[in-house]
């Protein structure tokens, strides 16, 4: 998903280099979106190129590649957007059963088990703590099974 700006970038820099055939300057492309700082344009590009719209060609100047229109540009063209640094979310199964707890309907409050303690910086296995619950607005939670982790730091 693209932002307003990034949006209007992207599809200036697709057009500008459709008609010329060179990539438009950072002060075409500051005065075309109507911002006041070449470093604006620069977030702007970074962010497209993190989300693999664009490409930047190494050792040249006004160098830019499209590599992708958003949907809205092209119809009936689905594409995932992977992240250019290659990073892949893990999640880590917790192991339900009897020490979970499973929620149907919306009741006023639920408890949940307590899993035990995590780090909020690096990361640490959790220890179980069987005997502990904590109290849980049941409109907060959806139909699953759940449990908590206290965050220390």
């Amino acid at each position: 998903m693209l932002t307003r700006k990034q949006h209007e970038l992207l599809t200036f820099i697709n057009d500008y280099l459709s008609d010329n055939g060179l990539s438009p300057s950072f002060d075409e492309m500051k005065e075309a979106l109507g911002l006041k700082s070449k470093s604006g344009i620069h977030r702007l590009i970074t962010g497209l190129e993190e989300r693999g719209f664009i490409r930047r060609l190494p050792h040249r100047a006004r160098a830019l590649e499209v590599l992708k229109l958003p949907d809205s540009m092209v119809p009936d063209r689905v594409e995932p957007i992977e992240r250019a640094s290659g990073f892949s979310p893990s999640v880590i199964e917790a192991e339900f059963g009897a020490q979970s707890t499973h929620v149907e309907a919306d009741p006023e409050v639920v408890s949940l088990p307590l899993f035990g303690q995590i780090a909020a910086g690096t990361p640490i296995e959790a220890l179980r703590d069987q005997n502990t619950t904590v109290e849980v607005p049941g409109a907060l939670l959806g139909r699953g099974d759940y449990y908590a982790l206290e965050v220390a730091g």
